[in-house]
């Protein structure tokens, strides 16, 4: 789950075309996704002819590698066809044992014995959930598609199934007489409320028209992340000629030839949307034609009117929630989401984002002022357009703070940055990473470290993989191969995870170089990383990041807070070359420019995060084109045509692919958490250990096992104060 709305996880894609929610079972969303995939990579080694299951699968056997890591090195694509069915077998028995058992249900029969079903399905997926991020084709990707429904039906028919649901609502209305604790009340509250939430109390023919309902779902939902990914492959902005070139770093210019040498076009420079490749153009290009060029393939995706349009896709999908919605009683898609978050209701979301809007436009518009101050200056006979906002806010940068973001790159080389990330895990709470050469890798590229308690004794295993593939798709998430569960018993399970990001590569002699932002990202990835790997919890439903999806991302946003800070640039913000650590100057220019643009960044995040919440409240299916509704709604709330919302309807994966619709402001709501839980630490001291092992033992350790805000007093002694968010952004 990344920072940057564009970083998200692969498997958020497939949530909301299943019609999960944060309470469905965790395992339950990965084996849908896996589904599509496995079955496609299996189809593609086999050209088409179904597979034949071998002795040998490694999935068929526990795995002979340290920790029990994925042995990747006798992984082969014609493992996964059969695992997988065999996995969807197995299951099927599991669930039909629970639903049709002739015993009187039980917590231990019926809800622990559905919270263990589909071991099979999880091993082989949470394997390749993870390799389709990073190592994608098209095979696969045609494959999900066919099969889409076939999934959907398949958890339709565990989500509806009657018998089942029987024997867990007699569990759940006995609950007050089984004396259980605090974890197994509530996965045993969420299990309930799942099924519910799924279908299962609706009459005869709504669950026929919900099942019609998911199907469609389902297949848009992947049409519609397949246009965007095929939209974004797509655009190229080819240059031959040098002087196009002109105010580009060196670096930028070299990994631009990189890329045109990799696309078949040597001898010229290929910048892409991706945003390692676009936004330095942007920062640097002095051709504003080509700035505009660029800027406008990225936010014309999926609204070219061509084969990937996502334009009606959008639509549909908006008044197929609707009649969701309703067909469980609620006026609209956001009441039935935002139950199960912090925020309970719409209006207590919008309310936040109103809130912030109010304080954030304003500075929006004088940041206007100052860019066109620079325009006028230099002789320009234009006003400041969107895809001049990133070049002239440079130059306001340079001018107001005498900083340029190229004077900090060499002392943010990537080894000393995420050693810089495992200082600061060591400093709280005394763990250390050993790098592992033993371990079997997914890709050559990936970077294995053991996360060891400070006794030395185990806690997990870490898979980093920092730099774009062409089969790796965008932003940065943390994921893992195996989740922690059965904390104090003798079978405890220890996590896998790994951080999936897309940073600056090196070029040539020069080492990976990361802006600042980059290394925001790197720390913010890092944070739900420690999430998983600090879980405490006995069951794999509730554990690491199963958690409300306006809380999540307090975790890694928290950790963001102490990249720049003096004592932290200290420990790892060192010359690539000589070792050096960055000087004080500099440190004084990162501080002094701290809340630079962030009139900008908040508009631009707080107009995606409100046309999402416009979308989920509508009671009545849209009739107009979403481009048209996304045009009126924007104008309506004051934004300036400078600034685009940082998603446009037709490629708003976020909302439309993933599993934030009616969500995308958790980011600001985990905003308000984040800057409120580092005050805990800025009113002690940076490295704080009785304050962090307040945060580990309250917040980080504990999963989905209690209500968010209880564990958030837990550790800080009261509500989040939203002061301490609007002080970091300048907004007061």
């Amino acid at each position: 789950m990344g920072k940057n709305p564009s970083k998200d996880r692969v498997f958020l894609l497939f949530w909301r075309s299943n019609n999960f929610n944060i309470n469905t079972k965790p395992n339950k969303v990965k084996k849908t996704f896996l589904y599509l995939l496995v079955a496609g990579m299996a189809f593609t080694a086999c050209d088409g002819k179904k597979s034949e299951q071998k002795t040998d699968n490694p999935f068929f056997a526990e795995y002979n590698t340290p920790h029990q890591t994925p042995p990747f090195d006798l992984i082969k694509f014609e493992h996964f066809e059969p695992a997988f069915m065999k996995g969807m077998e197995e299951g099927r028995a599991e669930i039909d044992a629970i639903a049709n058992s002739k015993e009187a249900p039980t917590f231990e029969n019926t809800i622990l014995a559905y919270e263990k079903s589909g071991a099979l399905l999880d091993k082989v997926g949470n394997v390749f959930y993870n390799i389709k991020g990073s190592e994608n084709n098209d095979s696969i990707a045609a494959l999900a598609k066919r099969l889409s429904p076939i999934t959907t039906k398949y958890y339709g028919d565990i989500s509806l199934n009657e018998n089942l649901f029987k024997r867990i609502k007699t569990v759940y209305e006995q609950k007050d007489q089984l004396e259980l604790s605090v974890e197994e009340q509530t996965m045993l509250e969420k299990i309930y409320q799942g099924f519910v939430r799924g279908g299962a109390n609706l009459p005869a023919d709504k669950k026929e028209k919900l099942r019609a309902i998911d199907s469609e779902i389902s297949s848009l939902t992947l049409q519609f992340g397949e246009n965007v990914l095929n939209e974004t492959n797509a655009f190229e902005l080819v240059i031959d000629k040098k002087e196009d070139l002109a105010g580009l770093p060196a670096g930028v210019v070299a990994a631009a030839a990189e890329t045109a040498k990799a696309k078949g076009k040597e001898g010229k420079w290929v910048f892409t949307t991706q945003k390692p490749s676009m936004l330095p153009f942007l920062q640097y290009a002095d051709k504003r034609e080509l700035r505009k060029k660029l800027y406008m393939g990225y936010v014309n995706r999926g609204n070219n009117n061509n084969e990937y349009d996502n334009k009606e896709i959008a639509k549909k999908l908006v008044n197929l929630r609707i009649q969701r919605a309703k067909l469980f009683g609620y006026n609209n898609y956001a009441e039935y989401v935002l139950e199960k978050n912090m925020a309970k209701t719409p209006e207590k979301a919008f309310e936040l984002l109103n809130k912030l809007w109010k304080a954030a436009l304003p500075n929006a518009k004088k940041e206007v002022k100052e860019m066109q101050k620079i325009i006028n200056k230099e002789g320009g006979k234009f006003k400041l357009a969107s895809w001049d906002w990133w070049y002239y806010a440079d130059k306001v940068k340079k001018a107001k703070y005498n900083l340029d973001e190229e004077e900090l790159r060499p002392y943010f080389e990537i080894n000393n940055v995420r050693e810089g990330a495992f200082a600061l895990a060591n400093k709280l709470w005394g763990v250390k990473f050993i790098e592992r050469n033993d371990i079997p890798k997914f890709n050559p590229e990936n970077q294995v470290f053991e996360m060891q308690e400070a006794d030395g004794s185990h806690i997990g295993i870490f898979y980093m993989d920092f730099h774009p593939r062409t089969s790796k798709r965008g932003g940065a998430w943390m994921s893992s191969f195996r989740k922690q569960s059965g904390f104090g018993t003798d079978k405890e399970v220890t996590p896998i995870i790994m951080n999936i990001c897309n940073f600056t590569k090196a070029v040539g002699d020069t080492p990976a170089l990361l802006t600042p932002d980059e290394v925001e990202t790197l720390f913010h990835e890092f944070g739900h990383a420690l999430h998983g790997f600090f879980s405490k919890c006995k069951y794999n439903y509730l554990s690491g990041t199963s958690v409300a999806r306006d809380f999540v991302e307090l975790p890694s946003q928290v950790m963001e807070n102490w990249c720049f800070e003096p004592e932290m640039l200290a420990i790892y913000a060192k010359h690539y070359k000589t070792g050096e650590v960055i000087p004080a100057e500099l440190v004084k220019k990162i501080q002094d420019a701290g809340k630079f643009n962030q009139g900008f960044a908040t508009v631009e995040y707080l107009a995606a995060s409100m046309l999402d919440m416009k979308y989920h409240t509508l009671t009545e299916e849209l009739t107009e084109d979403v481009m048209t509704f996304e045009k009126n709604y924007l104008e309506g709330l004051g934004l300036i045509p400078e600034i685009y919302s940082r998603y446009r309807s037709t490629y708003f994966n976020h909302i439309f692919a993933g599993g934030y619709s009616a969500g995308y402001y958790a980011y600001i709501w985990a905003g308000v958490l984040d800057t409120d839980a580092f005050q805990a630490f800025k009113e002690t001291n940076l490295f704080d250990k009785q304050t962090a092992k307040l945060f580990r033992d309250n917040v980080l350790s504990r999963g989905g096992t209690e209500d968010p805000m209880k564990l958030y007093k837990q550790f800080r002694g009261a509500e989040p104060s939203i002061e301490p968010l609007l002080n970091k952004r300048g907004l007061k």
